[in-house]
């Protein structure tokens, strides 16, 4: 028999005779509130990840026109950290675009194929150990299924609009099934088990992460000719064999890797728009003159390992390694100098030439070439009452 609230009863309907002072209790409203609020706490604990149409409407923003232009829909869906499982219910929903799941326990997104007109997925965080097993939408552009448990990428030939695809923090590897996105531009897969870098070729992509892997060799790359900003930081690269004629390239990542030799600096240092290199944690910051030589072989740079170069530096490292003539002249007019005076020097003993001549007399010293000559003419000129060159 289910429990019956005394505030729920009829008293006119009722056969229970319910006495007049118990309805007009002054805090039956908050009771009752009370209630509703143990009730509500005791549903949250026994949640069972079941995503309902209350928290969807708790989740939608940004009203707009749908696709087709005819009517006014939501067209963004925010269910960040709310420990779904099951998210079954959204195949209803086939005007969102923007589709935000992350930090759940989801493993099944099959409902996607339901949504004809998505853009952006984010289902990073979750449980999920494949990606893509679902109907593409024909314009999906940016996916991210990171921090998940997918063991391998799959082929990806039916998602061509796809122009970003983050899958950092999995356990992928080998790179695969990207042969036919033509629209790439935008791929990371830092912090997986890549021992290698292939099935890259022809891509159009600008940004790649690659870092927290295993990879020795930089290479299959040369087919990526609109490359940008590449970061392969904390693998075990030892050369940078494989970089060169990447024309676009402006940052380059490799911190905590095992290049150790000054000669691999000849690999990059004529790409013309390269700005910021980072090799921090390698064995060639332990070379001589480490810092300026970088700065001398890579002019165009305007940032190392984290740090802005000033123009001073340089300057500073040209003059040591590439020094003008007029540097050269100053640096050997400066020897000469510091030799002349470092040079012993005598007092030579003077008399007047007579007992009754008037005394002053003026002796210029100083080392070579300082201007004594110019200075003792000068003085005879406006002194000629006194002083005679002799």
């Amino acid at each position: 028999m289910g429990r019956t609230s005394l505030l729920s009863i009829n008293p006119v309907d009722s056969q229970y005779n319910v006495p007049e002072w118990l309805l007009s209790l002054p805090h039956h409203e908050d009771k009752q509130e009370a209630d509703e609020e143990e009730e509500s706490q005791h549903t949250e604990g026994q949640f069972d990840g079941v995503l309902d149409e209350d928290t969807v409407a708790e989740g939608l923003h940004k009203l707009g026109l749908s696709a087709p232009g005819i009517e006014y829909v939501y067209l963004n869906l925010s269910l960040s950290g709310r420990e779904l499982s099951d998210i079954s219910i959204l195949s209803r929903y086939i005007h969102l675009q923007k589709l935000e799941l992350s930090y759940n326990k989801i493993n099944d997104l099959s409902c996607i194929s339901h949504m004809p007109h998505l853009l952006e997925l984010n289902a990073s965080n979750n449980e999920l150990t494949t990606y893509f097993l679902f109907k593409p939408p024909i314009n999906l552009k940016e996916v991210d299924f990171s921090y998940n448990q997918i063991p391998k990428m799959r082929d990806l030939s039916a998602y061509q609009s796809l122009t970003k695809l983050l899958l950092d923090f999995n356990n992928i590897e080998e790179i695969r099934g990207l042969e036919k996105c033509h629209s790439l531009t935008h791929l990371s897969l830092s912090h997986n088990r890549l021992i290698a870098i292939a099935g890259l070729e022809n891509l159009p992509i600008k940004i790649l992460n690659l870092s927290f892997n295993q990879i020795e060799k930089i290479s299959g790359l040369d087919s990526l000719k609109t490359l940008q900003k590449l970061d392969l930081s904390s693998n075990k690269i030892t050369s940078l064999e494989g970089l060169e004629e990447h024309d676009l390239l402006e940052m380059i990542n490799l911190e905590d890797n095992q290049v150790a030799e000054l000669r691999e600096l000849d690999y990059i240092e004529d790409l013309p728009l390269l700005r910021l290199l980072n090799l921090l944690k390698n064995p060639i910051q332990e070379q001589t003159d480490y810092w300026l030589f970088v700065i001398f072989k890579l002019l165009q740079l305007t940032e190392l390992d984290l740090k802005k170069i000033s123009v001073e530096e340089k300057v500073a490292a040209v003059n040591k390694y590439d020094p003008p003539p007029e540097v050269v002249a100053a640096e050997d007019h400066m020897a000469q100098v510091m030799y002349s005076v470092l040079q012993p020097h005598r007092i030579f003993d003077s008399t007047l030439p007579s007992l009754d001549t008037p005394y002053p007399m003026l002796v210029l010293v100083g080392p070579l070439a300082c201007g004594k000559r110019e200075l003792t003419h000068k003085i005879c000129r406006q002194f000629n009452n006194f002083f005679r060159y002799g």
